[in-house]
């Protein structure tokens, strides 16, 4: 089966590698790389340079002016879109909260929410633009609203298993690749739970090791903002973790057994919105899937 994906926000430090790695693919026959008409680099540039990949995707780029509504805009792009990946908007900065972020990243958010649920309702719309603990809540309600399936909307975590099993692995010296760290809750310091009793293969933590692991899980996306000095966030290890919910996402579109850690409407705990493992189906989240048993 082919999938036509889109990538909002493309032409940005995320999108780039993140349209390179759902171009390389082979179940996706359509890529659009879609960004704004100021982008430092043309959207039609990066779609320019992937169309040249001996790949099966075609590849195409879509400019908007930011002035205008995203949805006056967008028809070609997002019109029969299987899946949605948004990494637009604003990258924090140091000293910037997720939450200083949300007046100008929910504005996006919602254009591009609104394009979606006009020209592509049924497709998978899954968002990376912080603050995800408040733009994904903000955008299912809108979905909502407009009468369309709250469970077409997805918030992308997976770069908290991805940070959990890399950190693990070197710390326990196992091929990280191999290991799985639950990390459920939210995405942002305190509400990244990282589930180390359940790592797998079964592995032991001293209190050392918890008390070192737990904040350095929390505050990875920190560490590279600083390790940046200022010019730029976790941009590659975002990417790859957004191609891997991507991906995903594709295989459950598929009719495939797919099951991943995200951030959802959820039934899980008292928490409306909660970040766990999730099956999906052929029409996106088809079951929020518990935690087991917490040590602590």
């Amino acid at each position: 089966m082919s999938f036509k994906v889109c990538v909002c926000g493309g032409a940005g430090g995320i999108g780039q590698p993140l349209s390179l790695l759902m171009a390389m693919d082979d179940r996706v026959g359509e890529l659009c790389v879609q960004d704004v008409d100021v982008a430092m680099v043309p959207a039609a540039g990066v779609a320019a340079d992937l169309s040249h990949l001996n790949l099966p995707s075609k590849v195409k780029g879509f400019a908007i002016d930011p002035k205008q509504p995203a949805v006056d805009q967008l028809e070609e792009c997002l019109t029969g879109c299987h899946l949605v990946l948004v990494p637009a908007g604003m990258p924090r900065k140091p000293g910037m909260t997720r939450d200083d972020l949300f007046n100008i990243n929910a504005g996006i958010a919602k254009g591009i929410a609104e394009a979606c649920a006009k020209f592509c309702p049924d497709a998978v719309l899954a968002l990376i633009v912080n603050p995800v603990n408040s733009v994904v809540p903000a955008v299912t309600e809108l979905y909502k609203k407009w009468g369309k399936d709250p469970k077409k909307i997805v918030g992308v975590t997976t770069l908290d298993l991805v940070r959990a099993s890399k950190f693990v692995g070197e710390l326990k010296g196992m091929p990280p690749q191999q290991v799985e760290v639950p990390v459920i809750g939210g995405h942002a310091g305190a509400t990244i739970l990282p589930v180390l009793s359940q790592t797998t293969p079964a592995t032991t933590f001293t209190d050392d090791e918890i008390k070192a692991l737990d904040p350095r899980i929390q505050d990875a996306g920190t560490e590279v903002v600083n390790a940046k000095n200022g010019k730029g966030s976790a941009t590659l290890s975002m990417a790859f973790a957004g191609a891997r919910l991507g991906k995903a996402v594709l295989t459950g579109l598929a009719g495939g057994k797919s099951e991943e850690y995200a951030y959802v409407e959820s039934t899980v705990t008292d928490l409306p919105y909660f970040a766990s493992k999730v099956v999906f189906g052929p029409k996106g989240v088809q079951e929020t899937l518990g935690f087991g048993e917490l040590s602590a």
